[in-house]
């Protein structure tokens, strides 16, 4: 099993859940993160309002698949957050060693999905 984290665009989170769903990723846990990245101290302007872009909002996604699912969910996070432009993300994957299901007490890959 893998652990994906995928830091992304809040504006690109909604593309990025549907994507997931299309490829049967039904399931990771998701907040909102700031973070500090390439652009620092700039400054912008929205609607005449100065805006101080050195702390940048992004959604971080924890998603855990099964190995056969690392690569084809990857790359639909790569496509799904990809505007081209500075600041698009990171993704990062873990090794998993183990899991559990605490209402059943299976684990491993039996414990990742509903059976019911």
């Amino acid at each position: 099993m893998k652990k994906i984290e995928a830091i992304i665009r809040v504006s690109k989170f909604q593309a990025v859940k549907e994507a997931l769903h299309a490829i049967d990723i039904d399931f990771f846990s998701y907040y909102d993160t700031v973070g500090v990245g390439n652009e620092k101290n700039r400054k912008g302007s929205y609607r005449g309002t100065s805006t101080d872009t050195e702390f940048i909002s992004r959604r971080t996604l924890n998603i855990v698949v099964r190995d056969v699912n690392l690569k084809k969910t990857v790359d639909c996070l790569l496509k799904a957050a990809y505007t081209g432009e500075v600041g698009d993300g990171k993704i990062f994957v873990w090794t998993i060693d183990e899991s559990y299901r605490i209402r059943t007490g299976e684990s491993g890959d039996d414990s990742m999905y509903n059976k019911d």
